[in-house]
């Protein structure tokens, strides 16, 4: 049995999101079981979920808010129903926690009550986003990192890689770096060296590096992954949230106009139809926090119970695949990559443009 721990009472919806997502996701995972955090007065009112065996209630008193700093949350909401959850997985009660929280405290918290992985500084958010071959490309970081060193690239790339395999059971998932042309010549300097120890991570067989890629690649589907600093990965990511948004809207618009248009729309509504449900957000929805010693899950913050629902099956493959292992097992081989000295001989060699 792998055991979720869920934080009820985060996000834009709450409760009214979160625990019909739970019921649903228990009705097809029969070897799941819940620990439903939150305020037991407000989780009373679903007592299918509250009274149902493969379900136990934790009591958390207060609800970090959408709009709560990460101090207030970090010190002055110490039983917040979001820490309460990582709490689960840090003492072993949970192999995993999703939450659809305000994200700098998930991260803060996660960060805090867990820690990082050895060879981690910084924990990275990985999402998928549909591609063209009708599958999903990883992205990350997604915004937990704005500013980010060649360094803090590879291990980006060494945890999307583990996530991969986990996740597909792809063992050798295609890493691009995502930059502003694929000669290695181009880019800022971090990029280019980032470049260098993708290439030498590769060469050791630590990563499958495909080499540099753009942003359209991401949704072509060039590669497995695609790695980045936080800032370009989180405007990337509501780039493809606003193009299925748009989708939608067209659809709509279509049918509300005239006869004619509603005809050719009528004729035209399985191919828009499937072309939605492709590039829908809701069905990628669930975004990974890398580096930590334990599995924590990041659900949109304006989730409905379907795209919650994405989020707990996620997480909770995750954790039956063992990516905790995974990420550790691969960390600690491309350690030894992490050679400033070298690369910065190396890319003395690099003329800029």
């Amino acid at each position: 049995m792998i055991t979720v721990a869920v934080d009820c009472m985060g996000g834009d919806v709450g409760p009214a999101a979160t625990m019909p997502a739970c019921a649903a996701f228990l009705a097809a995972h029969p070897e799941a079981q819940l620990l439903l955090v939150g305020q037991p007065q407000v989780l009373a009112a679903w007592p299918q979920l509250t009274n149902n065996v493969r379900c136990t209630v934790v009591p958390a008193t207060e609800v970090v808010a959408m709009d709560d700093t990460v101090e207030v949350a970090l010190r002055k909401k110490k039983d917040s129903s979001m820490r309460v959850a990582i709490t689960q997985v840090r003492d072993g009660a949970a192999q995993v926690a999703v939450s659809a929280g305000n994200t700098g405290a998930l991260m803060a918290i996660g960060r805090y009550v867990l820690k990082t992985l050895d060879g981690i500084e910084r924990p990275a958010i990985a999402t998928q986003m549909p591609n063209a071959r009708g599958t999903a490309t990883t992205v990350l970081d997604l915004g937990a990192n704005v500013d980010c060193t060649a360094e803090h690239l590879l291990q980006f790339a060494v945890m999307g890689s583990a996530l991969v395999a986990a996740a597909t059971g792809t063992e050798e998932p295609s890493v691009g770096l995502l930059n502003v042309g694929e000669e290695v010549i181009k880019g800022s300097e971090v990029i280019k060296q980032a470049g260098v120890l993708l290439r030498n991570a590769a060469h050791t067989g630590d990563l499958n590096f495909f080499g540099n890629v753009e942003g359209d690649d991401i949704f072509k589907g060039t590669t497995d992954i695609v790695v980045c600093d936080g800032f370009v990965g989180n405007v990337a990511l509501k780039a493809s949230e606003g193009l299925a948004a748009m989708v939608a809207g067209l659809i709509r618009e279509e049918f509300s106009r005239n006869l004619p248009s509603k005809l050719a729309a009528l004729v035209a509504y399985p191919v828009l139809s499937a072309f939605k449900r492709r590039v829908d957000h809701r069905r990628y929805n669930g975004a990974a926090l890398l580096g930590l010693r334990g599995l924590v899950f990041k659900s949109h913050g304006s989730a409905d119970a379907f795209a919650f629902e994405q989020a707990l099956a996620r997480a909770y493959d995750s954790a039956r695949n063992d990516l905790l292992e995974k990420l550790r097992g691969r960390i600690a081989h491309a350690r030894p990559l992490l050679l400033p000295d070298e690369v910065s001989s190396e890319l003395r060699q690099i003329p800029t443009i």
